[in-house]
């Protein structure tokens, strides 16, 4: 479907301008959706800059997402799959805090400050490559909208349906070039889908 992300960026700008969308600011998630955004931002002639959040695990399976917290704090819970597991609160408020300062800590790389940029009042466009869960995207938009954004859009490429829908309760509208029924990863949908840097990331904030 997309050659790579510069390309989704692209095709996301071309829908953004066919929806009559206007932002502020427009926001990628690191690192994946820099590239992506980018190319929203530069049609959009917004400033692009970043939210972080960070992924909290499953007690002995990382990868499984039970939560996902934003640099603030800014917390979403998964609270099918923490009573499915049996997961006590104490765990979920420790990784918290950890993945918090990490996230900061990924802020700070980024954007020499911990703070996220001034979004009040302002019309905000969040881009990532791809929605799969949705936990780390969930506690981005929260992030946001706790800081006063006017209006919020969620752009990406393509998304799970099931994510796609949950998350139009997040924000103002969530635009999705492609929600195809037999979602299994982001990357299926890319022809090329590398692993993106930092340093390779945060080139597209200094363009």
């Amino acid at each position: 479907m997309f050659q790579d992300r510069t390309d989704a960026g692209r095709q996301l700008s071309d829908l953004l301008d066919d929806r009559d969308v206007e932002a502020d600011v427009v926001l990628a998630i690191p690192r994946g959706g820099l590239p992506v955004a980018r190319p929203v931002a530069d049609a959009l002639g917004a400033p692009l800059d970043v939210v972080v959040a960070s992924k909290i695990g499953a007690p002995n399976n990382p990868e499984l997402a039970i939560g996902a917290v934003a640099s603030d704090g800014s917390l979403w819970r998964n609270e099918n799959l923490i009573d499915r597991l049996g997961v006590e609160d104490a765990y979920v408020e420790r990784e918290r805090d950890s993945e918090a300062a990490a996230a900061r800590e990924k802020l700070e790389r980024y954007r020499g400050t911990a703070d996220l940029p001034d979004v009040a009042e302002k019309r905000v466009v969040v881009v990532d490559d791809g929605l799969a869960t949705g936990a780390t995207t969930i506690a981005a938009l929260r992030q946001v909208r706790a800081a006063g954004a006017s209006h919020v859009v969620l752009a990406v490429p393509v998304g799970s349906p099931d994510s796609v829908e949950r998350l139009r309760t997040e924000v103002d509208d969530v635009i999705a070039i492609e929600t195809p029924p037999h979602f299994s990863a982001v990357g299926q949908f890319y022809r090329s889908f590398d692993q993106v840097t930092d340093e390779q990331a945060m080139a597209y904030l200094e363009d």
